[in-house]
């Protein structure tokens, strides 16, 4: 489907993928302007619509460059850790390199989370449920469920550690203004709360 952009120089390429999240997450979808975008990425006027239909096909194609980013994290897991809170501290260290190598990709994911433009909502919202959805599913892969105490619901443990995760990584979203200023201090913060987890749903022995 991008035949066209997909030939370009690597480094063409990048300015235009960049620009063009810089604008949608500046001005969201309506607002964004495909001129501002030709701009910024220094490429000749129209020639953008030479790689991409219209300014719809140009966000889809972003939607899925960012669920390639996103894969980036999960390609760098050493899947043989089976403790889940180890686990879990891994994947925010790597996510948290991954977020400083491709902030402009998390500073536009983080705006699709609001995108309310009829033309490109369905597509926005499909793509930020798989990505929670498929984050948590990964995250769970090969864990060592023995750790966890036997009094207890495993589901409904789960279920706690999700939202936990969840409204913490909403929490730290909504402070920043772009992610190439997140720092370890937020990965600190994690810690604190997984030491609580730990004490509250793993056996003595484990903790």
């Amino acid at each position: 489907m991008y035949s066209k952009f997909s030939t370009l120089e690597p480094d063409k390429r990048e300015r235009i993928i960049n620009a063009a999240l810089k604008e949608f997450a500046r001005n969201g979808y309506e607002k964004a302007s495909t001129n501002e975008i030709i701009k910024e990425a220094e490429i000749s006027k129209g020639s953008l619509f030479n790689y991409f239909n219209s300014k719809k096909e140009l966000y889809l194609f972003l939607l899925e460059y960012v669920v390639e980013v996103i894969d980036k994290i999960y390609d760098e897991v050493d899947w043989n850790e089976t403790d889940l809170f180890r686990r879990m501290r891994e994947i925010g260290f790597i996510k948290l390199k991954i977020m400083k190598k491709f902030p402009q990709a998390f500073n536009f994911l983080k705006t699709v989370a609001h995108e309310d433009a009829a033309e490109v909502k369905s597509e926005s919202d499909k793509i930020g449920k798989y990505l929670i959805e498929t984050g948590l599913e990964r995250g769970y892969q090969n864990i060592d469920w023995t750790k966890f105490r036997d009094d207890i619901d495993l589901q409904k443990t789960i279920n706690i550690i999700n939202w936990t995760i969840l409204s913490f990584a909403e929490q730290q979203r909504d402070k920043v203004n772009s992610f190439a200023d997140i720092s370890m201090e937020e990965l600190r913060e994690w810690d604190d709360y997984f030491d609580i987890m730990k004490r509250c749903f793993y056996k003595k022995e484990e903790q």
